[in-house]
């Protein structure tokens, strides 16, 4: 935990609140997750600020898990919540709670307002309810059931506990004042009926209360003293407190505080977007190392110190702003740097064989730089043959060149000064091996009377271990994904957002270090040795400088963000082409692929020979392409799994998806049978009942349905939110397994919420 301690207007209050004794000098916070998804690291700042308060105060801090949602729901999710909140180094006080804690007494609440003449139960339509809600510049109306009176409201919200109305038939509402300029005034909803299996309390309760309603009741209970949340809820405190205000609390009442959300460019943080994701498989799971998520990011290895240090930077604000990765990578590289041992890799070996070396020498070699108080060595041999970075060494050097070229010399880091006297090429012209000498009396000493103009790493061919590394860049090229005008955020994925490296080399003494190890790769940056990996598997966790923004150079700002987006054209990555790869990828171009998807091609030899197979048998090249580097190869944690399929079968099965006969729903599932087990592919989708499916959607009741379920979200969209279309076409595909046609969903859709 970072022992800088938190000042802004949160502490501010708190100091107040603690002179005045407003609380008898208690200070409660909470973090309050719904699990219903996996954190993102817009949550560890939420979890940081909340922990971080309770400790600055001697207070509390309680989990406390917001279960009012059984359709979305699991115990997966709460176990993993429990996880992250401890990885960043808290803990909460006392036992972990839930909302479903205190349903008994919530209800008993939603009575007593009922027998107050402020509640009443509605058995309006979806469109009913819609029309009544009003608009910004035109009052609500009353529904034809708000002046029920108490006793028989109370015995419809006796039946609805019951179970003796059907979901959506009925719901209960607030009596509040239908001309309120805040429309969540305008007669709110508190339950609804959902008749599904709640992780905890299975099928005892049949009606579940609304956010609104419960969150501010848990906090009257808990006794928490300072609600603190992010600033989409702050009209939705006035809400907060008229609930508070009128029910009988045993003692305390709470107060919400907002503060503004964390906000970060080429990602997304949308729960819903990065199940998505999950699920339509454009990336392995929640812990991809891509993932915003902070599994994702824990399993890319950047420790929790470095989350710390970065929601610490950030501060803690009162408007929304987004926040530029360069400070998460300043926090990173500076935890990194005094944590991190260095040691070398070659990520594109190339051999340099020094032809005046007879014997192998030991160097004791230091662990950390002169900067970092720490101190450590490892044995490294140097022989006559050793390997360096392909990179490094350049036949036709350009002016200011400080590396390897023929003729020139450079230092072996710990090691020799070495000249390069020849250069051996293969058939095609490849540079396949470098000759040279070593210069024997410089082990350790500047040479005498001459310039050495640069120094690379290296290894000991002979000792060096095999290793595969994944270079891990951002997930989106947008800069916001899915902001501009009718744009699908998945259309703006960055292709090389993870390259796989299998030709990887380590010395022995990272190889011999236990899973979940950092490194400094010399000069080519920190890595992570992955934990949940049986290989010799390296995660790069960042960069020593930052090449990303160079690369991006993306178009100076604009007064808003959005107009930006709009105005411009996000700027594609490049990829870096090695020259043993030029002729090959230049082939795959000329037969219709993207210069990015050759480049992934030709780097997996098995992938390669898998995609040619596949042209024999007929399938088109470019769809070909697609299918085995993006379906097929996400089912495989980025490696080559899918070559279990034949030529033939990806051939039939481009012509079965590109022919539709496969709803996209069932595409995942379908591809997992066919690598898991085999098959012919329109035989194995016949027999799960993927092929040809006729089943009709009734699209006017899953928009129905899926509009009731987000009131708040239908509200904004009506007052100007347009971008919500997005939200709730995703929703309703949900609701219907993928099977809704989006163009006719998206008519309906926009007629529901006129």
């Amino acid at each position: 935990m970072s022992d800088s301690k938190l000042s802004n207007f949160i502490t501010e209050i708190i100091d107040a609140d603690l002179a005045s004794n407003t609380h008898g000098g208690r200070v409660v916070t909470r973090f309050p997750p719904e699990p219903n998804g996996y954190l993102h690291i817009g949550h560890a700042k939420s979890i940081c600020v909340n922990f971080g308060l309770a400790a600055q105060y001697n207070g509390q801090c309680h989990l406390r898990f917001d279960d009012t949602n059984p359709s979305t729901e699991d115990t997966e999710y709460v176990e993993s919540i429990m996880n992250d909140v401890r990885w960043l180094g808290f803990e909460w006080s006392g036992e972990v709670r839930f909302a479903s804690d205190y349903f008994e007494q919530m209800a008993a609440w939603a009575e007593e307002l009922i027998a107050k003449g402020l509640a009443y139960v509605d058995f309006s339509s979806v469109d009913e309810l819609r029309a009544m809600r009003g608009s910004v510049s035109e009052p609500g109306t009353p529904s034809r059931y708000r002046d029920t009176s108490p006793e028989e409201n109370a015995e419809h919200f006796r039946k609805m506990k019951a179970g003796d109305y059907a979901d959506g038939q009925c719901v209960l509402r607030a009596k509040i004042d239908l001309s309120a300029a805040n429309i969540l005034m305008r007669d709110p909803l508190l339950y609804r009926i959902r008749k599904e299996l709640h992780h905890r309390t299975g099928d005892t309760w049949c009606i579940y209360p609304m956010y609104d309603y419960a969150h501010c009741l848990e906090d009257a209970i808990e006794g928490v003293t300072h609600s603190v949340c992010t600033l989409e809820f702050q009209n939705n405190r006035e809400l907060y407190d008229w609930v508070i205000e009128h029910v009988t609390l045993p003692t305390y009442r709470p107060r919400q505080y907002e503060m503004a959300r964390l906000a970060l460019p080429y990602t997304v943080m949308s729960k819903r977007k990065l199940i998505d994701l999950v699920q339509e498989g454009h990336v392995w799971g929640w812990d991809d190392p891509r993932m915003p998520t902070i599994a994702g990011i824990r399993r890319r290895g950047v420790p929790p110190e470095a989350i710390r240090q970065f929601c610490d930077m950030i501060g803690v604000a009162k408007a929304n702003s987004l926040v530029d990765w360069g400070k998460f990578d300043y926090a990173l590289r500076d935890t990194l740097n005094t944590s991190a041992e260095r040691v070398m890799g070659v990520l594109d070996p190339l051999t340099l064989t020094l032809t005046n070396v007879t014997q192998d020498v030991v160097i004791d070699a230091d662990l950390w730089p002169h900067d970092v108080p720490r101190e450590g060595t490892r044995s490294l041999t140097i022989g006559s043959e050793i390997l360096i970075e392909r990179s490094d060494f350049e036949e036709h050097p350009p002016k200011g060149w400080r590396r390897l070229a023929p003729g020139c010399e450079v230092r072996l880091r710990h090691g020799w000064v070495v000249r390069c006297d020849e250069v051996i090429k293969d058939a095609e012209g490849v540079v396949i091996e470098l000759r040279g000498t070593a210069d024997l009396d410089t082990l350790g000493a500047a040479p005498v009377g001459r310039k050495v103009r640069g120094t690379i790493h290296w290894l000991n061919a002979e000792h060096a271990v095999h290793a595969k590394v994944r270079l891990i860049e951002h997930l989106f090229d947008a800069e916001l994904p899915g902001a501009a005008e009718d744009t699908d955020y998945r259309s703006e994925l960055n292709a090389n957002s993870m390259r796989v490296i299998d030709t990887a080399r380590v010395e022995p003494y990272a190889a011999q270090a236990a899973r979940g190890s950092r490194f400094q790769f010399e000069r080519c940056g920190y890595f992570y040795r992955d934990p949940n990996d049986e290989g010799m598997v390296f995660n790069r966790i960042i960069g020593l400088r930052d090449s990303w923004s160079k690369a991006k150079q993306p178009p100076p700002r604009s007064k808003s963000a959005s107009a930006q987006v709009k105005s411009a054209k996000p700027v594609q990555s490049v990829p870096v082409v090695p020259a043993e790869l030029r002729l090959a990828v230049d082939n795959l171009v000329a037969k219709g692929l993207s210069e990015a998807d050759a480049v992934r091609l030709c780097r997996d030899s098995a992938l390669l020979a898998q995609w040619e197979s596949s042209l024999k048998a007929g399938a088109p090249p470019k769809d070909a392409a697609k299918l085995l580097l993006n379906d097929l190869r996400a089912l495989h944690n980025v490696g080559a799994g899918s070559a279990s399929l034949k030529g033939v079968q990806i051939a039939a099965l481009i012509d079965l998806l590109g022919g539709g006969r496969v709803a996209r729903a069932d595409r995942s599932a379908l591809l997992s049978h066919l690598v898991e087990q085999g098959g012919e592919p329109e035989a194995v989708a016949a027999e799960l009942g993927f092929l040809d499916r006729t089943d009709t959607v009734d699209l006017e009741a899953v928009v129905a349905q899926v509009i009731a379920d987000h009131p708040s979200e239908a509200q904004r969209f009506r007052d100007g939110e347009q971008r919500l279309i997005g939200f709730f076409v995703g929703a309703c595909m949900r609701a219907s397994q993928g099977r809704a046609d989006a163009r006719a969903l998206q008519q309906v859709l926009r007629q529901h919420l006129s």
